[in-house]
């Protein structure tokens, strides 16, 4: 089956990412939209095994096979738990519905480590930038400004909330360049120290729940299991062509 096709035909989940999600959108700003598709099991009988990941059919669009998604969220990677946040769903069928329904499964204090680790590596890029040519990336720093506060505030009340709200506006300004490095730093640091306190007394579990995932991941690929099979579809559809073409 063509990557595309499992995205067309087998999503069940799809929501709009980024600035939109984030309520920092302009004028300007694309429509990123990511998804789940779950591969039929018949699929993962086979030696080529269907892909963890599609890139496509849209220029701005990124789907995961839910078995991968799942592993990735419960590792607290940011994109992914934000993704199973997003408020602009597009697309949820019955299975889509259930796994938004385990959204609090995923969630664990070891957010504060994903989400740190990818904070300081983002920082350091924006250093580098500021190194080499004068200034950061200010759209770069306004998205990690923005993980900064998602992250403390996910410590802090247990609920990942990814759009804004009142701080879309200091976040625009600094996506317009109008603060200067240091006072963005400042803030950085202060999120961070935030976000490290935040964890010492969060309401999050230690750990994530990761036997409903999984309990979840097996009673669908086992009614998966009780569909057709595509690979029988195909052989029928030549074997039916062929007869056609004997009459």
């Amino acid at each position: 089956m063509h990557p595309e096709a499992l995205v067309r035909d087998h999503t069940i989940y799809a929501c709009v990412m980024g600035s939109r999600a984030f309520g920092l959108a302009t004028d300007g700003s694309d429509t990123d939209r990511r998804g789940v598709f779950l591969a039929p099991t018949p699929l993962f009988w086979r030696f080529d095994k269907p892909p963890t990941h599609v890139e496509g059919p849209g220029e701005e669009q990124f789907s995961w096979e839910l078995e991968r998604f799942c592993e990735l969220a419960l590792r607290a990677n940011p994109n992914i738990l934000e993704c199973l946040h997003s408020p602009l769903v597009e697309h949820a069928d019955d299975t889509g519905r259930e796994l938004l329904g385990l959204r609090a499964a995923f969630l664990s204090r070891q957010a504060h480590t994903t989400f740190a680790r990818y904070a300081v590596g983002q920082r350091k890029k924006l250093e580098g930038d500021v190194r080499n040519h004068g200034a950061p990336r200010w759209k770069h720093a306004m998205h990690l400004l923005r993980l900064l506060m998602s992250a403390r505030d996910l410590l802090r009340t247990g609920d990942l909330r990814i759009d804004v709200g009142d701080q879309r506006e200091p976040l625009l300004a600094v996506k317009r360049g109008e603060l200067s490095w240091p006072e963005v730093e400042s803030w950085m640091t202060r999120l961070a120290e935030e976000a490290e306190a935040a964890a010492r007394r969060s309401p999050l579990p230690a750990e994530p729940d990761r036997r409903r995932v999984e309990d979840f991941l097996v009673r669908v690929r086992r009614a998966s299991a009780l569909q057709p099979d595509p690979y029988d579809e195909v052989v029928q559809g030549v074997v039916d062509g062929r007869r056609l073409g004997q009459g």
